[in-house]
């Protein structure tokens, strides 16, 4: 086990039990608020705190901040969620004797140590490591987290690839839950939202909601067995896991996370040369081959399977990441700052020659409310299948929402998605919705449906500490000649609430990337979901590698039709 250098001396603690298997920790937790601490072999000795809480046993790892070394400042902060401090005997003794929750999403509470008995192990025996991934992946294939986490920090690898040539950057990793419950595998004939997962987290800094904990669990629809990870596993680097025994060095902070370059005193303003795109056409990905057809079936299940893996939390984190990216606020390259003259992508969408970037951001706004009204109107099960998945989209809406991960475009998506009129013509459905999933259906209408006016009116949240994007569709139809709805008088208000919105979200752009990269510290995204969220993805996705060379227009007609379809098979007029 590799003791952190950080002057803390917790083995002598006596909740301390070193390096302990998943199993006997939990044997040795009888009531609920008891507690240990014990280093987990699974995650190559990181720690782990074991607690009983409502009859359950959860296991919370315990994040490491590395620091630069200065004199007088330790060299590692420990964090369960926001809070971090200087050692770990400070973070148990905190969070015990103030009987803080570990976790506001479980409000389990480590009330009451389990002292250890004897002498640590300095190793794992053979029996120990019993619980290790690649011992114990297909008895645990089906268990699942109910819980909704509270601390995406790093994501792990999977032994799956995307193909004979991928490399450790395409592998399928799964999200591990903050904290795993242990319960008894539900039935393989049970169902679950399609959007609704397991296995991811919302980021420490988002407040956190009432856990949501499903009736019924689905099996995963991927085909493959997930690979089981304890925690929060994180990324591997490319050169391949460093041997036991020795410490592994620092990961890289993602592009997202690298500190602003320094100006140039006295920088010249240089005459942009041409539009910009942040969606890059033609990309490799590595669940399409070079040439797909439309709604591939193959396709579908394999998505089906990464939703199902991922909390609607985590999923909301990898939508931020990749529209922080396609609109240029995260990830601007120093080439692109200069090709457009100003830093943010935010800053080109109000300009002239900013057309090419409102046109790729309207364009993935209509094909992710199409990919999400696809996702309801494709179960072709029973209606609890088609009730859980649009209570999965209501989920994932109110994690997107301001004050969680705060991504507005993405919200904006997914209710575009829930109220379009294929979807919201499913009566049965949504009243299956409202009998089974009372508090999504009361989400939904009571909370999302005023949110979502507001925000296309111009007087919705916008302030960049409770929002990491701003909502941009608004602006970006009038600045392309697109004609605002309503009476004459109406409409030239919210034009004048529209343009002034667009000025301060371009003056905030600083802070916009400021408020996304706080919520996605730590963050290691699934590569395979990331993908799958790109705009490329998707168009490919809907309509084929031939058929996304079509106008626009044409394409989107195409595609009503055949979700009218879809729905009219659903659910039958008359």
């Amino acid at each position: 086990m590799q003791v952190p250098q950080d002057g803390d001396d917790f083995a002598s603690q006596p909740w301390y039990h070193g390096p302990l298997s998943r199993q006997k920790a939990e044997a040795l937790l009888q009531q609920d608020g008891d507690f240990l601490v014990r280093a987990s072999g699974s995650r190559r000795g990181h720690p782990v705190i074991s607690c009983r809480w409502q009859g359950s046993a959860l296991h919370f790892e315990v994040l490491r901040v590395a620091l630069r070394p200065r004199p007088g400042r330790p060299t590692a902060l420990f964090q369960l969620e926001d809070e971090r401090f200087p050692s770990l005997t400070s973070l148990v003794l905190s969070y015990m004797t103030g009987q803080r929750p570990l976790s506001q999403a479980t409000g389990a509470v480590a009330s009451r140590p389990v002292t250890r008995q004897g002498p640590i192990r300095r190793s794992f025996s053979e029996d120990t490591l019993q619980d290790s991934p690649a011992l114990t992946e297909l008895p645990r294939a089906r268990k699942r987290s109910d819980s909704q986490p509270a601390g995406l920090e790093h994501m792990g690898r999977s032994r799956d690839h995307c193909g004979p040539e991928a490399s450790a950057t395409c592998a399928l990793p799964r999200m591990g839950s903050d904290p795993m419950l242990s319960k008894a595998p539900a039935p393989l004939g049970s169902f679950a939202d399609i959007l609704r997962a397991s296995d991811g987290q919302l980021h420490a800094k988002a407040p956190t909601k009432p856990p949501r904990t499903p009736s019924l669990v689905l099996r995963d629809a991927s085909g493959r067995p997930p690979t089981y990870c304890e925690l929060v596993p994180r990324v591997p680097s490319a050169q391949g896991t460093p041997p036991l025994g020795h410490s592994s060095p620092e990961m890289e902070a993602p592009w997202w996370e690298a500190e602003e370059e320094e100006e140039e005193e006295n920088r010249s303003f240089v005459r942009p040369q041409a539009e910009v795109s942040f969606s890059p056409r033609n990309h490799p990905y590595c669940l399409l081959g070079p040439q797909n057809r439309p709604l591939e079936p193959k396709v579908l299940s394999t998505l089906r399977g990464l939703f199902l893996e991922h909390h609607p939390g985590s999923t909301a984190l990898h939508l931020l990441l990749v529209d922080c990216q396609a609109t240029g606020l995260l990830g601007v390259t120093k080439a692109q700052r200069g090709a457009m003259g100003v830093a943010s992508g935010l800053e080109l969408l109000t300009l002239p020659h900013g057309h090419r970037l409102r046109l790729e951001l309207l364009e993935r706004q209509e094909a992710l409310a199409l990919a999400g009204a696809l996702a309801v109107l494709g179960c072709a099960g029973p209606l609890e299948e088609r009730a859980a998945t649009l209570r999965g989209l209501v989920e994932l809406a109110l994690a997107l929402g301001p004050g969680a991960a705060g991504d507005l475009p993405g919200l904006a998506a997914v209710m575009g998605a829930l109220l379009m009129p294929q979807v919201s013509r499913l009566e049965r459905t949504w009243r299956h919705l409202r009998r089974s999933h009372t508090e999504a259906a009361l989400a939904f209408e009571q909370e999302l449906k005023p949110l979502m006016r507001a925000l296309d009116e111009g007087v919705g949240p916008c302030d960049p500490g409770e929002v990491a994007l701003p909502h941009l569709v608004p602006a970006a139809r009038l600045l392309e000649g697109e004609e605002l709805p309503g009476p004459l008088d109406e409409s030239c208000e919210r034009l004048l609430r529209t343009l002034h919105g667009a000025r301060q979200m371009a003056r905030d752009a600083p802070k916009f990337r400021q408020a996304a990269a706080r919520r996605l510290q730590g963050f290691r995204p699934n590569p395979q979901l990331r993908e799958a969220l790109t705009t490329g993805f998707l168009q490919r996705l809907l309509w084929g590698s031939r058929g996304v060379g079509a106008p626009q227009a044409e394409r989107l007609e195409k595609f009503q039709r055949v979700l009218s379809v879809l729905s009219q098979r659903l659910e039958p007029d008359g």
